[in-house]
C-alpha cells in the first residue's frame, strides 16, 4: 500500500475523513523524517558547540608535572626561608601530613629577577625564565589531599573521593572540537598510576568526551601512537562499506527500539576512528618540521628529546582544532616526588622539561596561537618548606604554584601568595575548584551552567563550590 497521498486523488469531492485516512501514514513519515533529521544533526556530537559567552581561549594545553614540583625551588621565592635555614617552623604544621618532617630547608637554587616584569624565577628554569613576561604565576593554589592518588584525581576531576569526569572531558562536553576528524581531548604519554584512566575519563558523561591516550608515561614518546589507527588488512573503501552496513543495522535497531545512548556513542566512536585514520598519522609524523623548530623544542638533545616531542605534538594537535591536550612529564622512578635527593631529582626533571616548555610557548606565540590557546603548568601539589630527612621535601597541598600563559590571562603577573615560608596559601587563595571555574570561564563557559544530569542530580566539574578569579583576567 502506498504510504503517501497521491495528488491525483485530491478532488473537489474529497471528504475530511478520506483526506485523513489517505494521508495519516504520510504524517507519520513526516514525523519520522523530522526525528531522523534531528538525529542527523546530532550525528557528530563533537561538532563545535556555542559557548555561554565569548571565549578568551579556544583550547587548552595542560603541562602536567606528576609528583608535585616544589614551588619553593621554582616560582615562589621566599627570602625568609633562605635566612632561617635549619630553624624550626615558627607556626603549626598542618593537622594532616603525609610524612614526618623537621626544620626549615632553604632552596639550593638561586632566584633571579627575570624579564621586564622582574619576577623571580629559580635557576632550575633558565629557558622558561626567558618567557616570564608571558606567564601568569598563581602562587596561592591549594587542595585538600596530601596523597598522590587523591590529589591527582582532585586536580583532574574535581573529586578525590568519587569517580567523576575529568576537566578535559567537561571541556569537550561543553564545546566539542573544531576538527571533525579528531577527538576533543587527547592526553600524551599519561601516567597509569594514581588514578590512571580516571584522570582522563568521562565517567557518566558521554563516551566521546573521554581523552584519547597516545602512549603511556613509562615508554618513550617516540612510541606514542593511537592503537590500531590503520588496518593492516582492509582498505579504506572496504572499511567504509563495512561501517555503512553496520550503521544501517544500528539505525534499524534504533528506529525499532528507540533511543539508546550507549549504542549511539559506539556508532559515533566507530565513525570518529575511521576519520582519524586520515589525520592522526600525519599529525604524528613530525618529519615536516624545520631544523630550527626541532631545535627549539630540544629534539636535538637526548635529555630534552622525549618531552620535546610531546610538546611539539601538543602544538600540532592544537593547531588542528583539538580542544584539550594534556602532556605529562613522569617516569617510573624519580618523577617530581623528591622526599630525598631534592637537588638531584629536581635538577634532572627541570633539565628534561625546561627547554621544551619554553620552546612550546615561543612557537605558539610566533604562530599567533598563544592568543587563543591557554597553556597551564603544574603538579598535583607542592612541597613543604621543612625538610624530610636531610635533603628532601614532603607533599604540600596547603599552598603551591601553578602558572598559566596565553589567551585571556595577565602576562608577566604574579597572583596570590603563600606565607613567608611558603607553607600555606594566604592571599587570594585559589582552591582547585576555583582553578577549574577560572579555566572554564576563559573557555567561555559558566561553571555553574555546565552541568550534566545523572542519577537524579545535576553534576558539574566544580561540584557545589568554586568561583572565578577575575584578578588574573587580562
Amino acid at each position: 500500500m502506498n504510504s503517501y497521498l497521491n495528488p491525483s486523488e485530491l478532488g473537489a469531492g474529497v471528504s475530511r475523513r478520506q483526506l485523513l485516512r489517505t494521508s495519516a501514514v504520510g504524517f507519520g513519515n513526516l514525523a519520522l523524517a523530522t526525528m531522523l533529521g534531528n538525529q542527523a544533526a546530532a550525528a557528530n556530537p563533537l561538532a563545535p558547540h556555542t559557548s555561554h559567552f565569548p571565549a578568551r581561549a579556544k583550547r587548552v594545553i595542560f603541562l602536567f608535572m606528576k609528583g608535585g614540583p616544589s614551588h619553593l625551588d621554582t616560582f615562589d621565592y621566599k627570602p625568609q626561608l633562605q635566612k632561617d635555614d635549619g630553624k624550626p617552623l615558627p607556626f603549626d604544621k598542618p593537622r594532616v601530613q603525609f610524612a614526618a618532617t623537621g626544620n626549615l630547608l632553604a632552596s639550593p637554587w638561586r632566584f633571579r629577577k627575570r624579564g621586564q616584569s622582574g619576577i623571580e624565577v629559580s635557576d632550575l628554569f633558565p629557558y622558561v625564565a626567558d618567557c616570564v613576561d608571558d606567564l601568569c604565576i598563581l602562587n596561592s593554589v591549594h587542595g585538600t589531599n596530601a596523597a598522590h592518588g587523591g590529589a591527582l584525581l582532585k586536580l583532574h576531576t574535581g573529586s578525590d573521593t568519587f569517580v567523576r569526569p575529568s576537566m578535559g572531558a567537561w571541556v569537550t562536553y561543553g564545546l566539542g572540537t573544531e576538527n571533525d576528524n579528531l577527538p576533543g581531548f587527547i592526553t600524551i604519554c599519561p601516567t597509569l598510576a594514581h588514578g590512571g584512566v580516571k584522570n582522563w575519563g568521562s565517567a557518566f558523561l558521554p563516551a566521546y568526551c573521554q581523552g584519547v591516550p597516545l602512549g603511556v608515561a613509562s615508554k618513550p614518546s617516540s612510541e606514542a601512537q593511537v592503537k590500531y589507527i590503520q588496518s593492516p588488512r582492509w582498505s579504506r573503501d572496504l572499511q567504509r562499506m563495512q561501517l555503512d552496513m553496520l550503521a544501517k543495522v544500528n539505525r534499524d535497531h534504533l528506529e525499532t527500539m528507540g533511543p539508546n545512548s550507549a549504542l549511539e556513542a559506539r556508532i559515533n566512536s566507530f565513525e570518529l576512528a575511521f576519520r582519524m585514520q586520515s589525520e592522526v598519522p600525519a599529525i604524528q609524523d613530525i618529519s615536516d618540521e624545520t631544523g630550527p623548530t626541532r631545535r627549539l623544542y630540544g629534539l636535538d638533545d637526548s635529555i630534552t628529546e622525549d618531552f620535546g616531542r610531546q610538546c611539539l605534538l601538543a602544538r600540532r594537535f592544537a593547531e588542528r582544532g583539538v580542544r584539550f591536550i594534556q602532556v605529562t612529564h613522569s617516569d617510573t622512578n624519580v618523577q617530581w616526588d623528591q622526599h630525598g635527593k631534592l637537588r638531584e631529582g629536581h635538577s634532572k626533571n627541570a633539565l628534561e622539561v625546561d627547554r621544551p616548555i619554553a620552546g612550546l610557548l615561543k612557537d605558539l606565540k610566533q604562530r599567533g596561537l598563544l592568543e587563543d590557546t591557554l597553556v597551564m603548568w603544574g603538579g598535583e601539589f607542592g612541597r613543604t618548606p621543612v625538610a624530610q630527612g636531610n635533603d628532601g621535601r614532603d607533599h604540600n597541598p596547603e599552598g603551591f604554584t601553578m602558572w598559566m600563559a596565553g589567551a585571556g590571562v595577565k602576562a608577566g603577573f604574579k597572583y596570590g601568595a603563600t606565607d613567608e615560608y611558603g607553607y600555606y596559601a594566604v592571599e587570594n587563595k585559589m582552591h582547585i575548584h576555583d582553578l577549574h571555574a577560572t579555566l572554564l570561564h576563559l573557555m567561555g563557559m559558566d561553571h555553574e551552567r555546565l552541568t550534566h544530569r545523572y542519577a537524579g542530580r545535576d553534576f558539574r566539574l566544580t561540584d557545589v563550590a568554586g568561583h572565578v578569579h577575575t584578578g588574573i583576567l587580562a
